[in-house]
């Protein structure tokens, strides 16, 4: 319990210095982009093994739009 009211004492004279305190970092589930553009570029490595990352990225990027558009 005395660490915590440390930790808050500390805190608090931060704020008073105009010193910025960090917050605490949420982390966030992926996206339906990202789980489409993962899921697009494993089948397109296996299809296309001789593109490169850049072009593979491109070509799964195009499909995510078609879909997009096409559930719109």
């Amino acid at each position: 319990m005395e660490a915590r009211v440390d930790a808050l004492e500390k805190k608090v004279e931060e704020l008073k210095m105009g010193k910025s305190v960090k917050k605490e970092k949420v982390a966030r589930g992926p996206s339906p982009y990202n789980n489409f553009i993962s899921s697009e570029l494993a089948k397109i490595k296996l299809s296309h093994p001789e593109l490169s990352h850049r072009e593979k990225f491109k070509l799964a990027a195009s499909r995510y739009g078609a879909a997009k558009k096409s559930s719109e």
